[in-house]
C-alpha cells in the first residue's frame, strides 16, 4: 500500500480500523452502522430519464444534507489500473475530471492478487465544501456506471457515504445512530 497523505491514512485507521478505503467492502466491514438507500425511482437500477435523474439527485441530496450539511468532506474517487503506480492523471480522465482539485491518497492492491493480471486501486482525493447540487455531476456519472467506488465523508471519517448505480450505502458514526435512523424511517 502506498500512501501519499499519512494524516489522512492515521483519520481513516482511528475511525474505520475494520477495513481499508474501499468503498465496496464498507457494507460488509461495518455491517451494524451500515444503511442502504435506492435511488432511482421504482427500485430500477438506472435512471431512463431526466425526471428519473432529478429524483435521485434528490435522493442523494437529501442524504447528503442531511449528513454533511454545508460541512467541509472529502469526495474520494478511485482509478483502477494494472500498475502500481498511478502515472499521469491524463491516463485516468473520469475519476481526475470528476474530482477537480484530487491528488493521490493511497494505492491499494486486490485481497488476492492475480501475478498475471494485477488490479490496483488509485484513491484520490480533494476536500472541499459541500453544497446542494455540486457534486451532481459525479452522482450522475456513478449512477450510470461510468465510475465506481466513490466516497464522501466527513473530515474525521465517521460519517461516509458511498453512492453506486442503483442506490448509496450510508455508514454511520456507530450502531445506535443507525438504529435510531432505522426506527424513524
Amino acid at each position: 500500500m502506498l500512501d501519499s497523505w499519512p494524516e489522512l491514512t492515521a483519520t481513516w485507521r482511528a475511525n474505520r480500523p475494520e477495513c481499508l478505503p474501499v468503498a465496496y467492502e464498507l457494507k460488509w466491514a461495518c455491517r451494524p452502522r451500515w444503511v442502504r438507500f435506492h435511488s432511482p425511482p421504482e427500485s430500477k437500477r438506472y435512471p431512463d430519464t431526466e425526471d428519473e435523474y432529478a429524483i435521485l439527485l434528490n435522493r442523494h441530496e437529501t442524504v447528503l444534507s442531511e449528513l454533511f450539511g454545508d460541512q467541509d468532506v472529502y469526495v474520494i474517487t478511485t482509478a483502477f489500473t494494472d500498475e502500481p503506480s498511478f502515472g499521469e492523471p491524463l491516463r485516468h480522465p473520469e475519476p481526475v475530471a470528476l474530482n477537480p482539485g484530487a491528488r493521490l491518497w493511497m494505492t491499494v492492491t486486490d485481497d488476492a492478487p492475480d501475478e498475471e493480471f494485477p488490479s490496483y486501486s488509485h484513491l484520490l482525493v480533494t476536500r472541499r465544501t459541500r453544497r446542494p447540487g455540486s457534486l451532481d455531476a459525479l452522482l450522475r456519472a456513478v449512477a450510470d456506471d461510468g465510475i465506481g467506488n466513490v466516497m464522501i465523508t466527513d473530515l474525521d471519517m465517521r460519517r461516509v457515504f458511498h453512492p453506486y448505480d442503483g442506490g448509496a450505502d450510508r455508514i454511520l458514526e456507530d450502531s445506535a445512530t443507525r438504529a435510531g435512523l432505522k426506527a424513524c424511517r
